[in-house]
């Protein structure tokens, strides 16, 4: 090779490894609208929980927003893919169903009790050895039965009316009206129609389009002819914002179900403060939230969003080490300034990507316009949340609850389809993926025990050791 090869050559590897870690990290996947689409696909939960959260225990509204906001840029552009930022749904449920209710200094310490287990964890190393180490069943199960829970969720904001206060579900939701089944139904229709099964935003549903058994006609170019209007329909279709038309729907309702909304909005930010917190805050917050909330974190917003982000993104799988530190740093930040502890949800992953989204852009649009909302309406922002058809909530989390169970639709064989299916069972029916992963690991082991093979030189030679100490016992 000559002198000018080699100049040559030089430069292009250089160029290369730019353009790798541009288009693995800043560059946009999807087209805009689908990213912008995409980028809401998680506010099915995000909404209710921080609603109920601002109601029921005075949760900062505005130091929320702003702070949610700089979580989703900062792990977007770190990440590469729209890493979701969602509540802690163990603390939020305890901080709002339990009586008396925990207060916000309650509710940051269970977060920061959390978030430093996380961060042990990934600094040590320790949740990459759990990653490694657990069954991929075990972890199908846990994100099966979240995916459902979702779905069970969404069914019910979807037919009946919602107390966000108590948790509970009031009157049959009427088919008319400004939150009525018809707009829900209608909502749920429109997605349908526009973005399919979900795989219609990549190329691959584009290319089984192609698939001559969808023409009957054995002319090629009759069949070539219909695949290209089939082909400039799916692209037509993609280039639709659904889920950003259904919450700018919902936005649009909200004013219209309460003219008043607008006499009540406030200009500016509220002030933000540490709290002032005590032991007894941190007792309560840790025995009451936390111990519930780690093992939900640890399996939920680390190990399973991790196993998701292989399935979805195979060339941009996330470590285990990383994530759980970045749930660790983000709420012990936050959480001192009474911001709600978040975590990576595999929900939101999976809603996020079921709209479009397909990079960390997504989330950084989706944290300007939290940032925006936040330092410009501050907590008055709430009087539109509480007026937001909970119907259409329930449609976003309706699609995101059943793109996160879809994930588990790889098992292989009976016994691994055994172990996933138990696991979920007993996470829906104890209401705690703790016990459900704890009897898939047990199941797991049990289903090896009885195929494991005892005629072994290795195990005969284990037994007559123990025998050997046995006999040796007066």
């Amino acid at each position: 090779m000559d002198g000018r090869s080699l100049c040559s050559a030089t430069p292009l590897i250089h160029h290369d490894h730019r353009n790798t870690w541009w288009r693995r990290h800043l560059q946009l996947k999807n087209s805009l609208s689908s990213e912008l689409s995409g980028a809401v696909g998680d506010l099915g939960t995000f909404i209710p929980i921080v609603l109920t959260l601002t109601l029921v225990s005075n949760l900062d509204l505005s130091t929320t927003l702003i702070f949610t906001a700089f979580y989703n840029i900062s792990t977007g552009l770190l990440f590469g893919i729209p890493m979701p930022v969602q509540p802690m749904k163990s603390i939020a449920a305890v901080a709002v169903s339990e009586t008396p209710h925990l207060t916000p200094s309650q509710i940051a310490t269970a977060g920061a009790s959390t978030a430093a287990t996380l961060l042990i964890l990934g600094a040590s190393g320790l949740m990459s050895t759990l990653y490694r180490i657990l069954p991929l069943s075990v972890v199908r199960g846990v994100q099966l039965s979240q995916g459902l829970s979702f779905a069970f969720s969404a069914i019910k904001y979807i037919r009946y009316n919602q107390d966000f206060i108590t948790s509970k579900s009031t009157s049959a939701r009427s088919w008319l009206g400004l939150d009525g089944l018809i707009i829900a139904l209608s909502s749920i229709l429109f997605l349908v129609l526009s973005t399919g099964t979900g795989e219609t935003h990549g190329h691959n549903a584009l290319s089984r389009s192609q698939d001559p058994v969808i023409d009957d006609d054995n002319d090629p170019r009759s069949r070539g002819s219909r695949s290209s209007c089939v082909n400039k329909r799916l692209r037509i279709l993609n280039s639709i914002p659904a889920a950003l038309i259904v919450f700018l729907l919902g936005l649009i309702l909200c004013f219209i179900r309460d003219p008043s909304i607008v006499k009540d909005l406030k200009f500016g930010p509220s002030k933000i403060t540490l709290l002032k917190i005590t032991w007894e805050d941190w007792k309560i917050g840790f025995l009451r939230a936390a111990i519930p909330q780690i093992p939900l974190s640890v399996l939920n917003s680390v190990i399973a969003v991790c196993k998701l982000s292989g399935d979805l993104f195979p060339d941009r799988e996330l470590s285990a080490a990383k994530v759980s530190v970045s749930v660790g740093i983000m709420n012990l930040i936050g959480c001192w300034f009474g911001a709600m502890p978040v975590c990576h949800g595999a929900g939101g992953l999976a809603g996020q990507y079921r709209f479009g989204a397909r990079s960390g852009w997504s989330v950084v649009f989706l944290g300007a316009g939290k940032l925006v909302i936040g330092l410009l309406f501050g907590n008055s922002f709430v009087r539109i949340l509480s007026q937001f058809p909970i119907g259409i909530l329930g449609v976003l989390l309706l699609f995101a609850g059943i793109e996160l169970a879809m994930a588990s639709r790889d098992m292989n064989s009976k016994e691994e389809s055994f172990v996933m299916l138990v696991c979920a069972a007993v996470s829906l029916t104890g209401s705690s993926a703790a016990l459900g992963f704890g009897c898939g690991i047990l199941l797991f082991l049990l289903l090896k025990l009885r195929k494991m093979d005892y005629s072994t030189p290795s195990f005969l030679k284990l037994k007559s050791s123990v025998d050997d100490e046995l006999s040796s016992i007066p």
